[in-house]
């Protein structure tokens, strides 16, 4: 019977759960459900845990269930920054609210306040508390719901719920914990000034998830989620981590050098340090890794979501969008800041075109529209470099990977060669292939993916337009455009 790990991805739009080889890393299968979103005006976005449970239940029945196999271990990978509150039986007190949650960009604010400023919130953690993290939605709760946060006995991530719900075991790990704005990157333990400002009277050791080692094993598959998959229970689960930690294992991304950019509904570069990586100014994020190193990270609320809108807007198959972007010519400058920002942070900011003019058609938009968002990814790259990397080449992941002239185009704006591995579920991936490295107790090889490569290509436009991108970026600093 074929051995195999078994990748989680609890995204935003969907789980995916992936089988992974155990003796050559290849993909078996994938499974795959889509859970709904709760969107508002005011930058809410909340979904409901129990739509990821049903998800995953789903998804691993779609994997799982066309041939016998031996699942070895569970790894579980999970969208960042999210904010879980459970009562005393562990049922969810209200939705969850997400990565891409700007309503709490008031609560940000105060919290930095409260911590004495930006520099000493990144002298705490590593990291400002903006308002996608976890941090500034406790506050939120505190504030605009109190009776909810009086039954919130405990509080987790999206990937620690999962654990919890396939394990019984409450534990975290320090990749996705360093997303939270209360954990400190550095000594690698939650932070209790951080923590004390949240809530003083409050016991955080009660609340918050016991932090374990990325490469341990958290529990086993408990008998009701073995029943869901269709799997004996029993089977060990790993302690799992961020979509952004896995796809970095999954991507390679464990040694120095290669930085990946993944173009997915967010756009996000990260890259391996050995040591901790903390930006001066604090907009790139200083994550652990999930591997016990360190993972500087930068991310763009607004990637593929901004390049479909346009593309649903003016009814276009992807190729047309590739034939706008190839085809050159007059561009104005748009900042796709459609969900607000947060490299920059601007929470309440729009998307803004400038320079538009009678002789611009339709496929001028488009192309303004997939610039835009790779000058803002170039825009992300540099403040890794501030932090500490140096990136030697692009790992080029994600559903907007696909195309070749997005390829190049990224060859291009950030002025590096681009590699294109034929992945599969960078993030499921990498959490199979750390549950493999937790339980066998070495890294895995990665399956050897066909790569193509894209090296940059001078060219005079694109520099120009990026330099007026940059201006318009420093020109429209304000965050209510």
């Amino acid at each position: 019977m074929r051995r195999v790990f078994l990748g989680i991805d609890c995204g935003t739009q969907s789980t995916k759960v992936l089988l992974r080889d155990a003796s050559d890393g290849k993909v078996v299968r994938v499974g795959r459900a889509d859970h709904d979103i709760v969107e508002r005006e005011d930058g809410t976005r909340e979904q409901d845990p129990g739509w990821w449970t049903a998800a995953l239940a789903a998804a691993a029945r779609d994997a799982l269930g066309r041939d016998r196999v031996e699942v070895a271990g569970i790894g579980v990978s999970g969208q960042q920054h999210g904010l879980v509150t459970l009562d005393a039986r562990d049922r969810p007190v209200r939705p969850a609210k997400l990565w891409n949650d700007t309503s709490t960009a008031a609560q940000s604010a105060e919290l930095t306040e409260r911590l004495g400023g930006p520099q000493r919130a990144l002298a705490l953690t590593g990291n400002l508390p903006l308002p996608g993290y976890t941090a500034p939605k406790i506050v939120w709760l505190r504030q605009r719901e109190p009776d909810a946060y009086v039954r919130t006995a405990r509080m987790c991530l999206p990937h620690d719920y999962l654990n919890l719900w396939l394990t019984g075991s409450f534990a975290t790990e320090p990749g996705d914990a360093s997303g939270t704005a209360y954990f400190d990157t550095r000594a690698r333990r939650y932070s209790d000034v951080v923590l004390g400002s949240l809530d003083d009277r409050r016991d955080w050791s009660r609340t918050l998830p016991v932090v374990e080692p990325s490469l341990s094993v958290i529990g086993a598959l408990r008998r009701e989620a073995a029943d869901a998959f269709g799997i004996p229970a029993g089977v060990p689960v790993s302690a799992g981590g961020g979509d952004n930690m896995c796809a970095a294992i999954g991507s390679g991304i464990t040694a120095p050098g290669p930085v990946a950019l993944s173009l997915g509904t967010s756009g996000t570069v990260f890259a391996y340090c050995e040591s901790p990586a903390v930006d001066p100014h604090g907009e790139a994020a200083a994550f652990c890794d999930s591997t016990g190193a360190w993972l500087p990270l930068a991310c763009t609320l607004n990637c593929t979501s901004a390049t479909d809108w346009i593309r649903q807007l003016f009814a276009l198959e992807h190729r047309a969008v590739d034939a706008a972007v190839s085809a050159g010519g007059p561009t104005p400058t748009f900042l796709p800041y459609l969900s607000g920002e947060r490299t920059p942070d601007r929470p309440h900011a729009s998307g803004v075109f400038v320079g538009l003019r009678s002789d611009h058609d339709r496929d001028a938009i488009v192309r303004a529209v997939v610039e835009g968002v790779t000058f803002g990814l170039r825009y992300a790259l540099e403040t890794l470099r501030r932090a500490g990397a140096a990136p030697s080449e692009i790992t080029l992941v994600g559903g907007g990977a696909g195309s070749d002239v997005w390829a190049q185009l990224c060859a291009d704006v950030l002025e590096l060669p681009v590699a294109r591995p034929q992945l599969v579920e960078a993030a499921a991936a990498g959490a199979a292939r750390q549950a493999q490295w937790a339980i066998d107790g070495s890294m895995p090889a990665l399956a050897q993916a066909r790569t193509e490569r894209f090296e940059p290509q001078r060219r005079a436009e694109i520099a120009e337009r990026g330099a007026r991108w940059s201006r318009l970026r420093e020109v429209a600093g304000a965050d209510d455009l």
